[in-house]
């Protein structure tokens, strides 16, 4: 299923511009984007995937991972093949990579935007996810499921590597409450040579999106010796409390896959060391992903340092809310940053 992919311009030489993505690719007749589903077609931009789902679940908030976004509450999670990185890490490679791995095939589900929504509510979720490839590349489906969603009392997030342009994040915005955006590394080499992609847009679009007033929170995988360096974790912590220090950071452990199947798994030391280095930073939240640790993946009031929000057992399986009035903490009565029911 094909729509017209609008996000896009025709230039002065005939090419047209895709407008979606800092990528900025520039197309010929018949050619496709890096994402490998969007392509020229009769002179006009076409995005190949629209209303194809290759993935959808109903997950908990936590697992996008969101901690300070409607805690403990179930969202709509849907994907579709195809992405602007080239991740050799990439955990969803049998449908991020797929097209451009397939001679451009693509596969899904038909799912409209008022089906996700229909679905969403049905299930009783809170909000919308775009997760498991990167969705930006499928703007316009996103733009609007998330317009439905919205105007049903959906929250919209994005999963993304942070890759949007300020145009994408200027039209979705009324309708995007939350992002949850990878800050891979903090080395350009790496995001070029692993990733396929540039360093600079990414913290750009984290500093824009926080202008608008979208909710973010940051993951950061850490791959042993690639990203795991002190001086690496610690120049992440720094750009984003100097950012924002209550914007929640998430550190996850590495596993082998897609193209790294001889890296080995990052060690739980690792995690915590990288914890510990976002604190004294700075950080008011930080958490650890991929690994079993309660203590870690709680959240503590940054005054009084006492338990608000306990986290145990599979992520999202035992969530405890302890905020008073939404966002206040129950000992102390300061504010804890967040979205909250």
């Amino acid at each position: 299923m094909s729509s017209l992919a609008w996000l896009s311009q025709k230039l002065e030489d005939g090419r047209i511009a895709c407008l979606a993505c800092n990528q900025h690719c520039k197309l010929s007749e018949g050619e496709y984007g890096i994402c490998g589903i969007r392509q020229v077609q009769d002179g006009q931009l076409q995005l190949l995937t629209y209303g194809l789902a290759a993935a959808v679940n109903v997950d908990p908030i936590e697992k996008k991972p969101m901690f300070h976004f409607l805690p403990g509450s179930k969202v709509f999670s849907f994907g579709t093949v195809g992405c602007n990185f080239s991740c050799k890490f990439c955990q969803n490679a049998d449908i991020s990579q797929y097209p451009k791995e397939h001679h451009h095939e693509i596969f899904g589900r038909p799912l409209s935007p008022q089906e996700a929504v229909d679905l969403a509510l049905e299930y009783k979720c809170d909000s919308i996810a775009y997760t498991y490839n990167e969705p930006v590349v499928f703007f316009e489906y996103t733009y609007d499921t998330a317009k439905l969603a919205h105007e049903a009392g959906l929250k919209n997030i994005y999963v993304t590597s942070g890759y949007e342009t300020h145009q994408a994040l200027d039209t979705i915005a009324p309708y995007l409450d939350g992002m949850n955006i990878d800050i891979k590394g903090y080395d350009q080499s790496f995001y070029r040579n692993i990733c396929g992609a540039s360093l600079k847009p990414v913290l750009d679009t984290i500093e824009y999106a926080h202008k608008k007033g979208i909710w973010i929170e940051t993951t950061t995988l850490l791959i042993p010796g690639y990203n795991d360096s002190d001086e690496e974790i610690r120049a992440i912590a720094d750009f984003q409390s100097a950012l924002d220090p209550s914007m929640p950071w998430h550190i996850s452990g590495f596993h082998p896959m897609y193209k790294m199947q001889d890296v080995p798994r990052t060690q739980a030391s690792t995690l915590r060391r990288a914890y510990e280095i976002g604190k004294k930073a700075g950080l008011k939240y930080v958490y650890v992903g991929n690994i079993d640790d309660e203590t870690r993946e709680s959240t503590y009031c940054p005054n009084c340092y006492k338990l608000v929000i306990d986290r145990h057992g599979h992520i999202g399986q035992y969530v405890t809310n302890h905020l008073k009035n939404l966002n206040r903490c129950p000992y102390c009565e300061t504010q804890i940053e967040g979205i909250w029911k």
